[in-house]
């Protein structure tokens, strides 16, 4: 089992920056494939983006391609997200997500198998 837990929510001007963090104990994050969701209130949860087990693929979700990177580090056992050019839209809590089958990448929630509690992104207009 994996524990997941991120870091580096917070509020943001429109245009500018943040980079999440998700930090992973319990087993290596080598074993699996991750995601990133976010869910804003009111709203379903929405796939963000995913990174294989070596990082050789990422996938993303339309709305943020081109201004979101995710990245790993399996010596360090975390995932980044590094968001730029931030929009109003941007604003939810995001989650970090860990899927077992490490060698294929899914935007579903539901192929994922352990999730992070999520920190709050909020960019202002």
């Amino acid at each position: 089992q994996v524990q997941l837990v991120e870091s580096g929510g917070g509020l943001v001007q429109a245009g500018g920056s943040l980079r999440l963090s998700c930090a992973a104990s319990g087993r290596t994050i080598s074993s699996y494939a991750m995601g990133w969701f976010r869910q804003a209130p009111g709203k379903e949860r929405e796939f963000v983006a995913a990174i294989s087990w070596s990082g050789g693929s990422t996938d993303y979700a339309d709305s943020v391609k081109g201004r979101f990177t995710i990245s790993r580090d399996n010596a360090k056992n975390t995932v980044n997200l590094q968001m730029n050019s931030l929009k109003p839209e941007d604003s939810a809590a995001y989650y970090c997500a860990a899927r077992g089958s490490r060698w294929s990448l899914s935007r579903i929630g539901t192929g994922y198998d352990y999730w992070g509690q999520g920190t709050q992104v909020t960019v202002s207009s």
